[in-house]
């Protein structure tokens, strides 16, 4: 195989913080190059001065053999390489084709879109990928998991040599990953160059050919993958060894804090019930669109209930919205950290103190130094790589933006949190200080709601598992009473009536 990419002393700063010092990476034909690395060790910067959104400050950039000159957006774009970024850029009120050939659309000889031609080429396109999706559905009507889809099948349109995926299966489950991993394999096979970048180390052996480790914006190693054991590369990634990966305290459950009976909203879910004890970790595992964010949400008052009963410390409690919600300290760490859990363009303080407004202020003056302690003892609890608080979160790199989201709820001290997804585009090593901070909660007598979509994590860290298909709870488990096969049969329905595992 020849080289086909070559980045050379690629360095980037950013104000208080030297992204990238001195980065090599090389990237041959026809093969994955696996980049893994902690939160903030430069990985998405890279990929980012590469698809030529930023700019490097010293080095350079080789395609072909020939230094690509007057790096930008365009030029690379030209150069033959494609980014699916870790965050969604979809427009949500086009629809599926409108977003996958976005300037591009096919037109008639009068100038106008030719819309027959560019649904009938999106069809093509996914029916290709064997995605089952209506080109003509709007993007705000599908799920982050089929919008990540899109978002690949919308860099996959474009067939270039060299594809940038960030974190592509961080929103998947079981069937979307490994169908991810077929197109993966028949792109290689078609001789497309990719980079690959995830957390889920497991996956690596799935994908990669070799493996590039970064830290605190440096080259660490490259290895090829079948040299390269998973304990090795952590210990590479974070600088230290890691004990264990799911660190599960035995912790005491007590009295009940939650029970819902019931809960039920037309075609979302219908008849669930379950409860949550005090320094208990319920664990929600299904596949993609089952409908555990949905339960939550209801829970939340974020979408209102055809029925159903809420009760909190025995008591039956009305959740007319997330206010109520909040008020009866119910705290929601959502999916969605840029959509739903950020204020982007405000820093890593207002974004704190949004959730303690009610509790630290007086005649509406917040109590600024109060706060600023408990933002600042966060930060450094959950390691929140940042040269201030006053620093905005969309100058964050995706996995402290996550970190933020947490802290601000563990700020405000609930009684019960709903934790949707809270591992999702975070390093290993912060994984493991996350998982200890949700026991910590547990153990000082919160209830813990843990929905995710890693089996591995809803196994090692649940007391209980609460399998949901089709908007049901349709098996409950205690904690070793299951393995992951039994947990995946019963997520995808296998067990369900007239359907044979």
């Amino acid at each position: 195989m020849s080289t086909l990419l070559r980045m050379s002393g690629i360095s980037k700063s950013f104000p208080g913080v030297k992204a990238l010092d001195n980065v090599n990476l090389e990237l041959e034909e026809g093969e994955t190059l696996a980049l893994v690395g902690e939160n903030g060790a430069g990985k998405s910067t890279l990929m980012k001065v590469l698809s030529g959104m930023y700019k490097a400050d010293e080095g350079h950039i080789e395609v072909r053999g020939e230094i690509v000159k007057n790096v930008g957006l365009k030029t690379m774009l030209q150069a033959g390489i494609s980014v699916i970024y870790q965050e969604l850029n979809l427009i949500s009120y086009l629809s599926i084709a409108e977003n996958i050939y976005l300037g591009r659309e096919p037109l008639k000889k009068n100038g106008l879109i030719d819309w027959k031609t560019l649904y009938r080429q999106v069809e093509e396109l996914l029916t290709s990928f064997d995605i089952d999706l209506d080109p003509r559905a709007k993007v705000y009507t599908i799920g982050p998991a089929i919008q990540q889809l899109v978002e690949i099948v919308k860099a996959l349109s474009l067939k270039s040599d060299i594809l940038i995926m960030d974190e592509p299966t961080a929103p998947l489950t079981g069937n979307e990953v490994d169908k991810l991993f077929k197109i993966i394999a028949n792109l290689k096979a078609g001789g497309v160059s990719i980079i690959y970048i995830s957390h889920r180390l497991e996956e690596l052996q799935h994908v990669a050919d070799r493996i590039t480790v970064l830290r605190d914006g440096k080259n660490i190693i490259t290895k090829p993958e079948k040299d390269f054991p998973v304990n090795e590369i952590i210990s590479h990634m974070v600088g230290r060894k890691l004990s264990e990966q799911y660190p599960k305290a035995e912790i005491e459950i007590k009295e009940e804090i939650l029970r819902v009976e019931g809960l039920s909203r037309e075609s979302l879910c219908r008849d669930v019930s379950f409860s949550v004890h005090k320094g208990e970790i319920v664990g929600f595992s299904g596949l993609v669109g089952a409908g555990r964010t949905e339960i939550m949400e209801l829970i939340y008052g974020h979408r209102k209930k055809d029925s159903g009963k809420i009760y909190l410390e025995g008591s039956e409690v009305s959740i007319r919205n997330p206010r109520d919600a909040v008020r009866l300290g119910i705290g929601l760490i959502p999916e969605e950290r840029k959509k739903q859990g950020l204020i982007l363009g405000l820093s890593i303080f207002d974004n704190s103190a949004l959730t303690v407004l009610d509790l630290y202020s007086v005649l509406g003056i917040l109590k600024r130094t109060f706060i600023s302690g408990k933002v600042k003892n966060m930060i450094k609890k959950i390691d929140i790589k940042t040269p201030t608080i006053r620093q905005l979160a969309k100058n964050l790199s995706g996995g402290n933006q996550q970190k933020v989201v947490l802290s601000k709820w563990f700020i405000r001290d609930c009684h019960l949190y709903i934790f949707d997804e809270p591992t999702r585009g975070i390093d290993v090593g912060a994984k493991v200080e996350i998982y200890k901070l949700i026991q910590e909660l547990a153990r000082e007598g919160a209830g813990i709601i843990l929905v995710s979509s890693e089996l591995t994590e809803i196994m090692n860290m649940s007391d209980r598992i609460e399998v949901v298909y089709d908007g049901r709870i349709v098996k409950k488990f205690k904690r070793g009473e299951s393995d992951q096969e039994e947990v995946m049969e019963y997520s995808l329905g296998l067990h369900d009536k007239g359907v044979t595992p």
